[in-house]
């Protein structure tokens, strides 16, 4: 029988008000292991930035478990939503770097049958009534990864179509890996969220086979291109935003009210490269921040190209000392 538990809560007392639903793994690098999974890269990163963010996950019974809790603390996570699965391991992906040990280069195995595949609903609905019977979360993160399975689907869909969580923000992180989401499900989260981020090829693939009207475009780097791809993907699927990330060329920006922004035009942001996983993470972290904050759009998109180029600069998704995070939020006060 499989026995399901939720970690104990942490002494902060604030209630949260985001709702970051998703995977906590492990990468295995060559030479070392770092804590990942893009939700809870978000959730991590938006905690250190000041956000009080609540993280939905399941973790198993195992050493890497351990990791991903210590880390929870360390960066001021709540613990609430940390779920331990008896039967099934922490998740892992294996994290192969080119032969030339190139630091932008790297291809992911995402091993299957992880303990994030099977979050538990019943913890969920508890969580929702304890912390948001009230107010509902300001925005709800989710991406596709978590939906490859059954179970941790339909729990992801019962929080989006809870009463408890009526008037959030729906935020989808579409972070695309081969195999890992069929094209239903890809559908279904376009419809459910306000605001998508995805970069160029996911945008491209969403453009081929979710868009009818725009199935034959195709998509290339410049502003022109991106923004009649972002228009039919908004004419579809009915959003309030589109963030298309571009690597080194920063970012393109739209939305429902035709404010239109990108750093095409823009000189790069020169960094010493380390590697660049989480930087599409951080991107989106400093973006809900800042959505969150009220900050103007144009103060949002920048602090989140620079928050994403910074974090290039250190191994994994998450600096390892606080003062990279205070940087930010001085200059976020300017």
């Amino acid at each position: 029988m499989k026995v399901t538990t939720a970690m104990n809560s942490s002494t902060t007392t604030s209630k949260p008000n985001l709702l970051i639903y998703g995977e906590t793994l492990i990468d295995e690098f060559p030479q070392q292991k770092v804590i990942g999974g893009a939700p809870f890269n978000v959730a991590r990163s938006l905690a250190l930035l000041g956000a009080k963010p609540l993280m939905i996950t399941r973790i198993g019974q195992d050493a890497d478990a351990a990791l991903i809790r210590d880390e929870a603390v360390r960066t001021g996570l709540l613990l609430d939503g940390l779920q331990i699965d008896t039967e099934h391991l922490t998740g892992r992906v294996i994290v192969h770097m080119d032969a030339k040990e190139n630091a932008s280069a790297h291809r992911f195995e995402i091993l299957p049958n992880q303990a994030y595949d099977y979050i538990g609903s019943e913890l969920v609905d508890k969580l929702l009534q304890q912390y948001f019977s009230e107010t509902p979360p300001d925005l709800i993160y989710y991406g596709s990864l978590i939906q490859r399975s059954a179970t941790s689907q339909q729990t992801l869909i019962s929080i989006l179509e809870s009463d408890l969580t009526e008037g959030a923000s729906k935020f989808l992180d579409l972070n695309l890996r081969d195999g890992q989401a069929t094209l239903e499900t890809i559908t279904s989260s376009l419809n459910y969220c306000d605001m998508v981020k995805l970069n160029e090829d996911e945008l491209q693939f969403v453009l081929q086979h979710c868009c009818p009207a725009a199935k034959d475009k195709r998509l290339v780097c410049e502003s022109s291109s991106l923004l009649q791809a972002c228009e039919a993907l908004m004419a579809e699927f009915y959003m309030q935003a589109v963030i298309v990330t571009l690597g080194d060329k920063g970012y393109f920006y739209f939305d429902a009210n035709g404010v239109c922004l990108h750093s095409l035009q823009q000189t790069p942001i020169a960094v010493q490269v380390v590697d660049t996983v989480g930087a599409g993470d951080a991107f989106t972290a400093m973006f809900i921040h800042g959505w969150q904050s009220n900050w103007p759009i144009e103060k949002t998109m920048a602090m989140a190209n620079r928050f994403a180029a910074a974090i290039c600069t250190v191994r994994g998704a998450v600096a390892d000392h606080l003062d990279f995070y205070r940087q930010f939020l001085a200059q976020s006060a300017d």
